[in-house]
């Protein structure tokens, strides 16, 4: 038996204060660890507008009144480089941004403040605010190592390529011995072939799965595996019931059903130099390896 159990990434609380301009404290929990502490203007962005608000850097005073007013389950946050989306474990106003900026003073050169915003998804729509790619383009040639293995390798104009050993895959992206992604191929011959041993295949994408910044990447749309007269060896509905169970037995695999060789390549080609810009960016990625 499988069971697929849902975690509370963290706790929501907000406080209501004493203070005129921030009359509102909000305490954002994450992975059991006390992230963020703000002062706010109000309890949650009203539509169409923005919330200032200010960082706590000290602990309230043992004479500040503090009276909580909720406390919310966090379903999942994503970080990206300036902003931070929070989801809450309710119906209702659950889903929020906040923004990190970092304004330079007027007349003193290299110094700045910190300027926070919290932002709903309402607010945004209606705002429309002109949108930049986080992963745009940066210096620096991306590094792509492919397995010894591979025969006829996808291409990657522009990128530095290498031959090696790429742990749990078959292509991966490099910053010296550091894999920052990894993506398995496979055609629909190899995908029907690992068919007939599927215990080493859950192993395999066990593995796989493991890095955060994979995909199984595969050179066939998914209608190709219900199409009788493109399935040699197993019929349509057991294929159909086996990318099934993948799917339910690995949540978290990112699988990639391509038209052919040239978009399964073309897709990891993208896929990779987004990981690659993000990391030259300085923007933390979620999960990296290092290959001894």
């Amino acid at each position: 038996m499988y069971t697929i159990i849902t975690m509370m990434n963290g706790t929501w609380i907000l406080e209501q204060t004493r203070n005129e301009r921030f009359p509102y404290r909000l305490q954002i929990i994450k992975g059991g660890q006390l992230w963020l502490v703000l002062r706010t203007q109000d309890k949650w962005p009203a539509a169409g507008k923005n919330i200032f608000c200010l960082r706590e850097n000290e602990s309230p005073g043992p004479d500040e009144e503090l009276v909580e007013l909720e406390r919310v389950d966090i379903i999942a946050f994503n970080e990206r480089g300036r902003r931070t989306s929070v989801i809450l474990d309710r119906k209702r106003y659950k889903r929020c941004d906040f923004l990190f900026l970092q304004k330079p003073y007027k007349g003193r050169p290299g110094e700045s403040y910190e300027q926070i915003f919290w932002l709903t998804q309402r607010s945004i729509e209606q705002h429309r605010p002109s949108f930049k790619l986080v992963s745009r383009k940066t210096d620096g040639q991306m590094v792509v190592r492919i397995h010894g293995n591979e025969k006829y390798p996808w291409r990657f104009p522009g990128a530095d390529t290498q031959r090696g050993v790429v742990l749990a895959g078959d292509y991966a992206v490099m910053d010296g011995d550091l894999m920052l992604a990894v993506v398995e191929r496979k055609t629909s011959d190899n995908l029907l072939a690992d068919f007939g041993a599927m215990p080493v295949l859950h192993q395999r994408l066990t593995e796989l799965a493991a890095q955060d910044n994979h995909a199984l990447v595969i050179e066939a749309p998914y209608a190709d595996f219900l199409n009788p007269k493109k399935m040699r060896y197993y019929t349509p509905g057991f294929c159909a019931k086996a990318i099934a169970e993948l799917y339910v037995l690995h949540p978290s695999l990112r699988i990639v059903f391509c038209a052919n060789r040239k978009v399964a390549n073309e897709w990891t080609r993208h896929f990779f130099t987004a990981v690659w810009n993000l990391r030259q960016a300085g923007i933390p990625l979620a999960f990296e390896k290092t290959i001894d």
